[in-house]
């Protein structure tokens, strides 16, 4: 099968999309099938053997380091060239788009990956078109054959949109990376050096992150927190939290010690329709604790595989953690039992369903749709 990947996001920029494209990839390398990649550029043009065709692009306002693409004559003579068998549009916005035009153009069906809160996202940035943002998204995922979802909060936020086709598509994770063996006492020791608990936070330093609010947890007593990861709110964060550990962002081996590490997780952030970094604790053997919203509650079921908060509640932050930091054996228990679900949800498995189960159904003869 050839199948062309059109990403919001690639390589250099690290994230969940970047993440879920090169996991596709590798699979689909190994399991014989071909693949380009189309993505905002600037950045590498291939990866692992795999061409990556770049595409104009502009800075977000307020995080010129994170690129839009743009409308390019060169999506569609990628894929005129490529001549794929169907295009994989991985969350889907602005490039997404414009591949999706020249999907329809050149009769290919298309499967769509809705992994981004764009409402959500814009709230967070203070931009007043939430609901613009909705109906684009809305639109763009009704014109495509298939559209998979991370979450049932996802399958029913695009539902209210009217779209149809929805799949439920979860992530994978590592989990030869993700080991609780990769625990370093050292590194530990080195974080908390008067024997602190440990909690941590790992991903973008942004808005939508809402990492601001570990300001409280540490303020706890007993509590030493550890952020990784970077982003435009990392100085912010610092001059709030200066007893806190900023490690910057780490990758492969360094952020799995670093995972592993932790006696605690923590994500803040209510805009997640996955939550890729909770399935990456869990598999790590770390209690996590994570908001009552998006994503985290298909991945954490409260006081069984982990600890949820809800938001709307002042302090409801803190009073979980605290809870965690408090009692060994509940960690200890949590940790255990969440460890054990993950280990079902590797990578190869979760992209087989992809190619087997998704991209095959669209393949099959079936009236195009009319341009909406």
């Amino acid at each position: 099968m050839r199948v062309a990947v059109v990403t919001e996001s690639f390589l250099p920029q690290v994230n969940g999309v970047t993440n879920t494209v090169r996991q596709v990839v590798d699979h689909l390398r190994r399991t014989g099938h071909q693949a380009i990649i189309v993505a905002p550029g600037p950045g590498p043009s291939s990866y692992d053997g795999v061409p990556v065709v770049r595409v104009r692009s502009v800075g977000l306002p307020t995080y010129r380091s994170f690129p839009i693409g743009l409308p390019d004559a060169a999506v569609h003579r990628a894929l005129a060239d490529f001549r794929p068998d169907v295009v994989h549009l991985a969350s889907p916005i602005a490039l997404g788009a414009v591949g999706l035009r020249a999907a329809r153009r050149l009769g290919v069906p298309t499967v769509a990956v809705y992994q981004t809160d764009v409402a959500g996202f814009a709230r967070h940035y203070r931009v007043r078109a939430d609901l613009l943002a909705s109906a684009w998204v809305g639109r763009l995922h009704r014109r495509v054959d298939r559209t998979l979802v991370p979450s049932t909060t996802s399958y029913a936020q695009l539902r209210a949109m009217g779209v149809g086709d929805l799949h439920l598509w979860r992530r994978g994770v590592s989990l030869d990376l993700f080991d609780p063996a990769r625990r370093s006492a050292e590194l530990h020791a080195r974080w908390a050096p008067d024997g602190e608990c440990v909690v941590g936070y790992v991903g973008r330093l942004a808005p939508e992150k809402q990492v601001r609010r570990l300001v409280e947890v540490s303020r706890l007593p007993g509590v030493r927190v550890v952020v990784v990861g970077d982003g435009p709110e990392r100085e912010a964060l610092e001059r709030r939290m200066p007893g806190a550990v900023f490690t910057g962002m780490l990758g492969g081996a360094d952020l799995a010690r670093a995972f592993a590490s932790l006696d605690a997780f923590v994500h803040p952030g209510e805009s997640e329709t996955f939550c890729q970094t909770v399935q990456e604790a869990q598999a790590s053997g770390v209690p996590v604790v994570a908001v009552a919203a998006g994503g985290p509650l298909d991945l954490v079921e409260h006081d069984r595989t982990g600890l949820l908060y809800d938001p709307r509640r002042t302090g409801g932050l803190e009073a979980q953690v605290a809870r965690l930091v408090a009692d060994p054996a509940l960690r200890a228990d949590l940790a255990a039992r969440a460890a054990g679900e993950v280990a079902q949800r590797s990578w190869a498995s979760v992209v087989g369903q992809l190619v087997e189960e998704h991209y095959r159904a669209v393949l099959r003869p079936a009236a195009h749709r009319s341009a909406a």
